[in-house]
C-alpha cells in the first residue's frame, strides 16, 4: 500500500498532465505501478486465507459455550470486513475524485498500519491450535497413489474391514477420526489391507480427508459463476451507473461506484438479523444449530442472485427504450433516467452475499480435515479471484465475438449504443443453469463426519449427517 500511494503521489511516477490530458504512462512507471498491485495481491494470499480461520480458532470446540458462539463468528466477521468496505465505497471514492488519489490511498494505507499495531497486541492471549500431523497435504497425494497402486484388488462388502486405527489411538494422539462415506469410492481402495505388501494401507480417516477435499472442488467449482457476478458490481454496474441521471439536488453528483455501498448496507442490516432472527427461528424449526445447512444456505444465496440478475436485465431493457425513445447515441449523454433505478440489484446482491459468501467461508472452514482448515479458506478466496478473471474473460470473448460488421457489440465502449441487455440476458441463462448444476453437486455431497475426544477418554461423534434429502440439501 505504501508503493501503490507513492506510485499515484510522486511526480516521476505518474503520467505528466496538461489541461485534464494525460500523456502516456512510461514503460517504468506502469511497472512500478503493477508491482505495487502484485506485492498487495502477495501479501493478500497470506493474510486471507489465514485470519478467518485463525479467529474461528480462537474458539474452543469441546466448550459447549464456545461452540454455539463460533456458528455466529463468521456471520460478524464478514460484518466487520463489509463495515471497512462501507467507508471505503463512501467515504474513500469521494476522497479519491474530489482530493486526490495520493490521500484516497494514503488513508488506508494509514488504518493498515494501524491495524498491524492492534494485532500485534493481542499476542499474548492468542490461541494456538496444535497441528496433530507434519505434513496435513500429504495425504492428498498419498492416497490417490496407493489407490492407484491397488486398483486390482477387490474392495471388501463390508467398510468396517478397511483399515483404520483403533478408538484409543485417536484418543490418545488427540486426532479426530473421521468415519466412512459411500462417494468417491475408487479412493476406498487406498484403505484396502493386502497382506503382500510391505507398507500398511491408508487409514479410513486419511481416505475420507481426500474425499472431503475432492468433495469441496466440486461445490468449488459451482460457486465461480456466482463470484463472476460478483464481479459485476465493481465493472459493468458501474459503467452503467455512468450512463444515467445521478443529480441528488441542484449541485451534487452521485459518484456511480458509491452506489456499491448499498450492497454493503443491505448486508449490514441483513447481517443482525440473519444471526439474531432467522437463525434462533429455524433453529426451533429444524433443531439445527446453524438454523439450515449450509448447502442450504449457499442454494438460498444463489437463488438471491439469479433473481438479482434478472433485475438487472429488466432495468438494463428498460433503460435501452429510454434510449430509443429520446433517440440517444453519443457515449457522454446521459440517460434520462435515475441511477436509483439500479438499486434493487445491488440491494438483492447485498443480501445474497449474507447466505452464500458467509456461507461458504464457513462451509469451507468446517468442512475441511483437521489441520487443512486453511485450505478451505483458500477455496473461498481463489472462487472470488478466478470470478473476476472469467468475468474480464467473458467481457473481452463477448465483446470481441459480437463486434462484427453491422452487429452492435454487446458491451462496448458506448453504453448507450450497444446491447448490454443481451449480455445481462446471457448471465441470466448461466446463472440459472448453475443453479442446477449447484442442486446436483449438493445431491452428491456428504457432510464431514468426525470423532472427538471429550472427558478423559469418552468418545463423541459429531456427525455431518450421511442421509440424503430429495435435493440433496442435507440437514
Amino acid at each position: 500500500m505504501i508503493m501503490l500511494t507513492t506510485a499515484v503521489s510522486l511526480k516521476s511516477l505518474k503520467p505528466t498532465c496538461t489541461n485534464g490530458i494525460c500523456n502516456k504512462a512510461s514503460t517504468s512507471q506502469v511497472a512500478f505501478f503493477y508491482i505495487s498491485l502484485y506485492t498487495i495481491a502477495l501479501g493478500a494470499g497470506g493474510t486471507k486465507p489465514n485470519i478467518s480461520t485463525f479467529g474461528a480458532d480462537q474458539f474452543d470446540d469441546f466448550n459447549p459455550h464456545e461452540k454455539e458462539l463460533k456458528v455466529s463468528f463468521f456471520n460478524w466477521w464478514m460484518f466487520s470486513s463489509f463495515l471497512g468496505a462501507l467507508f471505503a465505497t463512501l467515504g474513500l471514492v469521494y476522497i479519491q475524485e474530489n482530493l486526490g488519489w495520493g490521500l484516497g490511498y494514503g488513508v488506508p494505507t494509514v488504518g493498515l498500519l494501524v491495524s498491524l499495531v492492534v494485532f500485534y497486541l493481542g499476542t499474548p492471549i492468542y490461541r494456538h491450535k496444535a497441528r496433530k500431523t507434519k505434513s496435513p497435504a500429504r495425504d492428498l497425494i498419498q492416497v490417490p497413489v496407493t489407490a492407484f497402486k491397488n486398483r486390482k484388488l477387490q474392495l471388501p462388502q463390508n467398510p468396517c474391514q478397511l483399515h483404520e486405527h483403533e478408538p484409543q489411538y485417536y484418543i490418545n494422539s488427540g486426532k479426530r477420526q473421521i468415519h466412512y462415506t459411500p462417494i468417491f469410492r475408487f479412493l476406498d481402495k487406498a484403505a484396502v489391507k493386502d497382506g503382500n505388501s510391505g507398507r500398511p494401507p491408508c487409514t479410513v480417516t486419511q481416505v475420507e480427508g481426500t474425499k472431503l477435499v475432492l468433495g469441496m472442488m466440486l461445490i468449488w467449482l459451482v460457486t465461480l459463476v456466482p463470484s463472476t457476478i460478483w464481479a459485476q458490481i465493481n465493472t459493468l454496474f458501474v459503467k452503467q451507473g455512468t450512463t444515467m441521471d445521478r443529480s441528488l439536488g441542484s449541485s451534487f453528483q452521485i459518484p456511480a461506484a458509491s452506489l456499491g455501498s448499498f450492497v454493503t448496507l443491505s448486508m449490514l442490516i441483513s447481517v443482525p438479523m440473519y444471526d439474531r432472527y432467522f437463525v434462533p427461528f429455524m433453529r426451533r424449526k429444524t433443531g439445527n444449530p446453524r438454523g439450515i445447512t449450509l448447502l442450504q444456505r449457499l442454494g438460498i444465496g444463489f437463488v438471491i442472485q439469479v433473481i438479482a440478475i434478472a433485475i438487472a436485465y429488466a432495468v438494463e431493457v428498460r433503460r435501452m427504450h429510454v434510449i430509443r425513445v429520446h433517440q440517444i447515441t453519443g457515449p457522454k449523454q446521459i440517460v434520462p433516467m435515475n441511477i436509483f433505478w439500479l438499486l434493487p440489484q445491488y440491494v438483492l446482491l447485498g443480501i445474497a452475499d449474507v447466505f452464500n459468501a458467509i456461507g461458504l467461508l464457513e462451509f469451507f472452514y468446517d468442512q475441511s480435515p483437521e489441520d487443512m482448515q486453511s485450505l478451505g479458506t483458500t477455496f473461498f478466496t481463489s472462487g472470488i479471484g478466478i470470478g473476476n478473471f472469467l468475468n474480464s474473460f467473458l467481457v473481452t470473448m463477448v465483446d470481441k465475438l459480437t463486434d462484427r460488421g453491422e452487429h452492435k457489440s454487446w458491451i462496448g465502449d458506448n453504453l448507450n449504443d450497444s446491447h448490454l441487455d443481451y449480455y445481462y440476458g446471457f448471465l441470466l441463462v448461466i446463472s440459472t443453469l448453475n443453479l442446477g448444476a449447484f442442486i446436483w453437486a449438493s445431491s452428491k455431497y456428504v457432510y464431514k463426519r468426525e470423532t472427538k475426544e471429550v472427558n478423559e477418554g469418552c468418545i463423541e461423534m459429531e456427525s455431518k449427517a450421511l442421509e440424503i434429502s430429495p435435493l440433496g440439501l442435507q440437514v
